[in-house]
């Protein structure tokens, strides 16, 4: 059984939701290795006079625990 550990990151973007979520991934994958799944978790926006100029997605990013013999 292999133990599965989860954080949250925060991506965003000016263009979508979506690149946001992407942008979450590329971040933690420079630091956190082997990740296996995300789940997008929440998506919010930034308004500057009635327009969205800020896109933002809270990903949950999985990868498995590391034993002290890895």
């Amino acid at each position: 059984m292999t133990a599965v550990k989860i954080i949250k990151v925060l991506g965003t973007s000016s263009e979508s939701w979506e690149d946001a979520a992407h942008e979450a991934v590329r971040e933690a994958s420079r630091t956190v290795d082997n990740i296996t799944g995300v789940e997008i978790q929440d998506h919010t926006a930034k308004v500057e006079d009635g327009s969205i100029t800020e896109y933002k997605a809270t990903v949950e990013v999985a990868f498995p625990v590391r034993g002290e013999n890895q």
